[in-house]
């Protein structure tokens, strides 16, 4: 019953982080990089069927929930125009994210695919942190800020600890405090100067 309560909360964290964001992006405040989206939710919707074969239970539900409206926020940001510019290297990332799924075929476990993702996941934060290098007041803290908590309590909700079910939620928090701490830096910096 605990594992499903904390589970609960993710998944109601979850929500209360995107509605805001949503609502940021419709009022023309934040400007996601809609390719940065693209990689996350294929990434992140991978990563909860992975979680869901090794065992993750209901505690993969919130990542689950998470990738199908992240997919919501870069089709939102390719409308809105938010921030189009997608590079060559933006295709290899999402060319990789997508080789993830004949790499979990071909090994028959989650665990590599699952690297691979949490991988291609932290490397699509590249082309977000560049911009919020540059307009630091284009990003919601508190978005970020609520993922971290909520990726917390997904790794107490999972109902088997492994490589597989715990990698993808420990270090996507842990980017996004690093991020969170970054954006405050730069909106020092720029306040300063």
């Amino acid at each position: 019953m605990a594992k499903e309560l904390i589970s609960g909360l993710a998944v109601a964290i979850t929500f209360i982080a995107f509605f805001p964001y949503l609502r940021s992006i419709f009022t023309g405040r934040t400007k996601p990089h809609v390719f940065s989206w693209v990689i996350w939710g294929s990434t992140t919707f991978i990563v909860f069927l992975a979680q869901l074969e090794d065992g993750g239970g209901i505690g993969a539900w919130p990542i689950g929930i998470s990738g199908v409206i992240t997919l919501f926020i870069a089709f939102l940001a390719y409308l809105k125009k938010s921030d189009i510019a997608i590079t060559r290297l933006d295709w290899s990332f999402f060319a990789a994210a997508m080789a993830s799924i004949p790499v979990w075929y071909v090994t028959a476990d989650p665990t590599w695919a699952v690297i691979l993702l949490t991988a291609i996941d932290v490397i699509g934060f590249g082309p977000t942190i560049r911009k919020a290098f540059a307009h630091p007041y284009d990003e919601d803290l508190t978005f970020f800020a609520l993922f971290v908590v909520r990726n917390a309590l997904v790794i107490a909700a999972l109902e088997n600890y492994t490589l597989a079910t715990l990698l993808f939620p420990a270090v996507i928090a842990l980017v996004c405090l690093l991020f969170v701490i970054t954006i405050v830096q730069r909106r020092g910096a720029f306040r300063q100067g």
